[in-house]
């Protein structure tokens, strides 16, 4: 006889051949359920950010020109070549080490080591200090940027006569040992954001950093030989417009690419971006129709870029409206202080202190003010009922301003023992372009020079 065998009814075996496919592809959904989804890639965003690092890329030539054209022609080639060999030091330097010690894990003060020499940045958005939705190496080539910019910033407070060899030796140094601690603070989780510091794009780490780093460098290596002797007048003002022009079109990028994302954020930092500026135009504008009755359009490139620096730390915390008044409030200090300056015997040549280093502090400190968590979604400020924020940014500012004056003394005094930093009276009086580099910006002789 044969074994008796049971047969299950169709429908019976559909519905069991259903379960048993139910249960293997749940194994792997399971599985999948247990491991976090890992950071995607967002093309917008990368986009978005590809293009903002190339406009803050493009800020330090635009620097060399707003620079160039306030000095004398005899001075403007190491002038501009002050920002743009910036590109190259400071910018090596941070792919060494300065990328690790400021945006990554370490302690409240410094970050490690972990990612020096781009040592696991690659095109993954994992990795980084905060999550991402864009390459992890496009983030640290933003940063960058910052970092390329804030160094060169502080040369226009001893152009005309420090050497160049120990410039170039102190804003490597300084890119290594003071912004990316400062940096670190506030942006990689030290103990400035910790405490809730407000700093959307570097109003702290870049203008108040690069302002007393570039009153202790005029400090240090002394005034121009010349100075209060002779007529110092900028020799080509259109340079200057054009420097201040770019200047405005790459902070787009700066400001609002510190959103790292195409998003409501970026568009909130783009406008204010704009807004702010336009205020301060206004009230500088105004304020030379008063004192001199004549606008000048060296004070109208100047007014824009004091706009632009008290804007950086506010751009993603504050209205559009509030941007307006912010602008108009900080031409005030930046204005006088820049007639004060004139009154003293210090020769910050640029008037970088009360452009960047006034311009600045009153930004951050308005940004303690005016932050509306409406708009930003982290915090409100003094106007909106949060005292405690502009205590915050108070504690900031000072932090930044102790700590970058007492370590960019202490690094000039270590270089200054090891080569001069003032140029010769020789080479001061027959100009940097020649003495410093063997070149000249303008060429008198028909576009020939004769050899023998």
């Amino acid at each position: 006889m044969r074994p008796m065998t049971r047969t299950l009814p169709p429908r019976r075996l559909i519905r069991s051949g259903a379960f048993a496919a139910l249960a293997i592809l749940a194994c792997p959904a399971l599985a999948l359920a247990q491991t976090p989804a890992a950071p995607a890639l967002n093309t917008g965003d990368t986009a978005w950010m590809l293009i903002s690092t190339a406009l803050v890329l493009l800020m330090t030539p635009a620097l060399a020109f707003f620079y160039g054209g306030l000095v004398r022609s005899k001075n403007v080639l190491n002038t501009m070549m002050m920002s743009f060999i910036s590109l190259g030091f400071v910018g090596a330097m941070w792919a060494f080490i300065g990328y690790s010690l400021a945006l990554s894990p370490g302690n409240s003060w410094i970050g490690g080591v972990s990612l020096a020499f781009l040592h696991g940045v690659g095109l993954d958005p994992t990795g980084a200090i905060i999550p991402l939705t864009i390459p992890h190496v496009l983030y640290m080539c933003f940063q960058a940027t910052f970092c390329i910019i804030t160094a060169a910033l502080i040369s226009g407070a001893i152009v005309e006569r420090m050497r160049f060899v120990p410039y170039l030796v102190f804003i490597t140094i300084w890119s290594v040992v003071v912004y990316a601690p400062v940096a670190h603070w506030v942006w990689g989780g030290g103990w400035l954001a910790q405490m809730g510091a407000l700093d959307f794009a570097g109003g702290t780490v870049v203008h108040v950093n690069a302002g007393v780093a570039a009153l202790v460098a005029a400090l240090c290596v002394g005034p121009r030989r010349d100075f209060k002797k002779s007529g110092l007048l900028p020799h080509n003002v259109p340079f200057v417009l054009l420097g201040a022009g770019l200047l405005w079109f790459g902070w787009f990028g700066f400001n609002s690419g510190s959103a790292l994302a195409s998003n409501g954020s970026a568009a909130l930092a783009f406008s204010t971006t704009m807004l702010a500026p336009a205020g301060t135009l206004v009230v500088w504008t105004l304020l030379d129709i008063i004192r001199s009755g004549k606008p000048t359009a060296v004070g109208a490139a100047t007014g824009i870029v004091v706009g632009l620096v008290a804007v950086t730390p506010a751009a993603g915390f504050i209205s559009p409206m509030n941007a307006i008044l912010l602008g108009a409030i900080a031409a005030v200090p930046s204005y006088f202080g820049l007639i004060i300056r004139a009154r003293t015997s210090l020769d910050d040549s640029l008037d970088v202190v009360a452009a960047h280093g006034v311009g600045g502090t009153v930004g951050a400190l308005l940004t303690g003010v005016f932050a509306e968590k409406s708009f930003n979604g982290v915090a409100d400020g003094l106007l909106y009922g949060n005292p405690h924020q502009f205590l915050v940014q108070v504690v900031a500012v000072l932090a930044a301003i102790v700590y970058s004056g007492v370590v960019s003394f202490i690094l000039l005094k270590i270089i200054g023992a090891i080569m001069p930093l003032h140029a010769s009276a020789d080479d001061e009086s027959e100009g940097l372009d020649t003495s410093m580099h063997g070149e000249e910006a303008y060429v008198h002789t028909g576009g020939s020079t004769m050899i023998g």
